[in-house]
């Protein structure tokens, strides 16, 4: 293969669709172990551009030091982070328990605020130019005078708002009172040691099925910082996995919605790739792990909303407005050809009688065997150009389901035996056009009919 395994030849296709896929302002990220990490550089300089390189981060994915290995235990694990272009920028993380802790002081009588900090308004004496040089006078009546960092007219509006520190005896030299509250956060660092470990990813897939199904599942926690860092608060960005496995970047994109009342939306790509006839996956009735991603997001997506209602009185979006419960629901697609026949003369030519009949007969017919209502549906919104993630609906036309498309944008009608009246009664939704199949209408004379009842609605008709 052109980078040695087939893994990477798998992966490069993908990052090639990714590229094109991203926004502008869309970020990659990429999970390898130190086997393929430098393999991994040089596809991704190649299709993002070395130039858009962002960083190469060490997750420390294992705690333990273990003795499976002769030479090192291997506790790491890297994550390449490409950007699209340089409208692209990380957003800061929040400040960490352990370093509010460490840093800032807790509310008191003098700054009740909230958490606090003191910072040096002085300008170091070796640095040249700038600088504000006047009398300070702290509550004890001691003067101090030095360059300060801020006019002096600054400086009052500062003890003013009681912005100003002079240490515990008052006697200090003055400085700035800074909140946590206040703090756009700071960048993260190219090690995260402060996420959880795959162990945890066992633990959450344990805790959902009741059984472990993936030997190295990723944390929720790890792909929610990703998560945290390339999106905006209340976000509606859509985040694609093409190495879904375990699904464990739906369960991260639903938890995070939960959390900031988002509404990013996911697409989880994975291939069917068969389970171990003796694994406890394929026992439970898992025979790909496709079945065991569905069935993940479904009880993730459950657990989730169980825990939102336990706190939706907390949960607002503005003053005295609860939250939106978030959306946990989802659509499966599987690729597959068309759900509508085509006449393939050579393919055909060799058949026999009888089958060549029965291709015959599923040609006129339209759809062919064993595909659904649905499968058509979509189909043809994938052709006219409208989302699949839009609403479908079924209506109620003369005792007949007809299905409406993004609230009636366009209605899809499949039975046969079509009339006039059937149209008329469609017409009234106000769709901009109505999809019907090939041999629907009853007659030529219910077709034409239908087309003059719809001439002056501004409603076109369609075939698939």
């Amino acid at each position: 293969g052109r980078y040695h395994t087939n893994w990477l030849n798998m992966l490069y296709p993908r990052l090639r669709l990714a590229a094109n896929l991203l926004k502008d302002d869309g970020v990659c990220f990429i999970s390898i172990d130190d086997n393929e990490v430098d393999n991994l550089k040089k596809i991704c300089n190649e299709v993002f551009g070395e130039e858009n390189f962002v960083a190469c981060i060490l997750w420390k994915r294992k705690k333990e030091i273990s003795n499976d290995s002769k030479n090192v235990a291997i506790q790491g694990e890297y994550i390449f982070v490409y950007r699209k272009s340089y409208n692209f920028q990380l957003s800061f993380e929040g400040l960490s328990e352990k370093y509010l802790k460490e840093f800032y002081n807790e509310p008191n009588n003098q700054f009740p605020l909230g958490k606090w900090r003191p910072a040096p308004i002085t300008v170091s004496k070796g640095l040249k130019g700038g600088g504000y040089k006047y009398d300070i006078v702290t509550p004890t009546g001691k003067v101090h005078n030095r360059i300060w960092a801020y006019p002096e007219e600054s400086f009052k509006n500062l003890l003013n708002n009681n912005r100003v520190y002079f240490g515990k005896d008052n006697n200090g030299l003055p400085q700035k009172v800074i909140y946590a509250n206040e703090s756009n956060g700071q960048p993260t660092t190219n090690y995260w040691d402060d996420v959880a470990t795959n162990k945890e990813g066992k633990k959450e897939i344990l805790d959902l099925f009741g059984e472990n199904y993936f030997d190295t599942p990723k944390p929720v926690s790890l792909v929610k910082k990703m998560l945290s860092l390339a999106t905006e608060l209340n976000s509606n960005d859509i985040i694609i996995d093409f190495f879904s496995g375990s699904a464990t970047t739906a369960h991260a994109v639903m938890k995070l919605n939960a959390e900031d009342c988002g509404n990013r939306r996911f697409i989880m790509v994975q291939l069917p790739e068969l389970c171990d006839e003796k694994s406890e996956a394929y026992k439970a009735g898992y025979k790909n792990i496709c079945e065991i991603g569905k069935e993940r997001i479904r009880r993730a997506g459950k657990k989730i909303l169980a825990e939102w209602k336990e706190k939706q009185t907390q949960i607002k979006i503005g003053e005295n407005e609860e939250a939106a419960p978030p959306d946990t629901g989802f659509k499966v697609f599987k690729l597959d050809t068309s759900n509508i026949s085509a006449w393939d003369t050579e393919a055909y030519s060799n058949e026999s009688h009888d089958m060549l009949q029965k291709r015959i007969d599923e040609f006129l017919e339209g759809v062919k065997p064993k595909r659904t209502a649905l499968d058509v549906v979509f189909e043809i919104m994938l052709k006219t150009g409208i989302a699949i993630t839009e609403s479908v609906e079924e209506i109620e036309i003369n005792g007949r389901t007809v299905y409406s498309v993004s609230d009636a944008l366009i209605l899809v009608c499949l039975f046969e035996n079509v009339k006039t009246e059937d149209v008329e009664e469609m017409a009234e939704y106000t769709p901009a056009y109505i999809v019907f199949g090939k041999n629907s209408f009853a007659s030529v004379s219910d077709l034409k009919n239908a087309e003059i009842a719809l001439k002056d609605t501004g409603i076109d008709i369609k075939f698939f």
